[in-house]
């Protein structure tokens, strides 16, 4: 406990602070994060410790845009029931792994970072394998938002993929899949608006929702064309209040 105290405990004056989240985006601007590197990797990989101190470890090394950071992300993505940390945070409404989520937004924080260390390449890896679990783990809002036009360009064919695997899913996910995916096919919308309606549509048609349909408006605020023209008129005619007023319809 006082190694970890030590290492997220403390901001960068030397005062106690027990706002890990705080210590963690201080280090954003603050160089001597990278004195507290070593010491949050050997904690990252130390099976004794806590499961929410390898967790937090992970999470403060990502933000920093640290390979290890990084490297911890992607194994956790390729088998992730057996993360250390798995089911260390829980959704209260699905009551479901909340960890994804946290890694998501720690990759998301990571772009300046990144291209200040030279690990931006392994930055998009890291959203790459997200995505690619985006079917069956639980992100929270926090995955599709978080890839800029750049990032959605890379890993399209991942997106791609997980909304097409992810539509078996739907029926028998423990929260709301359909809303998860048609997120990330909104976040298609910022290089191809057809496409992201494809997509959306394959979605809805498999799990509509009140929900859905409200952020699949994000695709007609992001793109143009034809195609997205017709789905704001589709969702007009099928959403309900909320999404005619979120579309001037309303």
């Amino acid at each position: 406990m006082r190694r970890f105290a030590e290492l997220l405990g403390t901001d960068f004056a030397g005062r106690p602070n027990s706002d890990v989240e705080q210590v963690v985006h201080e280090g954003l601007d603050e160089p001597r994060h990278r004195d507290r590197v070593p010491g949050l990797v050997a904690l990252l990989h130390d099976a004794s410790a806590p499961e929410w101190e390898r967790l937090a470890a992970c999470l403060a090394l990502t933000t920093w845009a640290e390979h290890a950071g990084f490297d911890a992300v992607l194994a956790a993505a390729a088998d992730p029931k057996r993360a250390p940390w798995y089911d260390c945070l829980v959704d209260r409404r699905f009551s479901v792994d909340n960890t994804f989520a946290q890694l998501a937004r720690a990759v998301f924080d990571a772009d300046v970072l990144a291209g200040e260390k030279g690990t931006s390449q392994r930055r998009v890896e890291a959203f790459r394998a997200l995505v690619g679990v985006a079917d069956s783990e639980f992100f929270d809002d926090q995955l599709a938002d978080s890839l800029d036009r750049m990032t959605v360009r890379a890993v399209l064919p991942e997106i791609e993929d997980t909304v097409t695997r992810g539509l078996a899913a739907i029926p028998g996910a423990r929260f709301d899949l359909a809303t998860q995916l048609v997120d990330l096919a909104a976040a298609v919308a910022q290089v191809d608006g057809a496409h992201a309606v494809r997509l959306a549509r394959d979605v809805l048609a498999t799990g509509s929702s009140p929900r859905a349909l409200f952020h699949a408006t994000a695709i007609v605020h992001r793109s143009g064309g034809p195609e997205v023209r017709a789905f704001a008129a589709h969702l007009t005619a099928v959403g309900d209040d909320r999404v005619r007023k979120e579309l001037g319809a309303g």
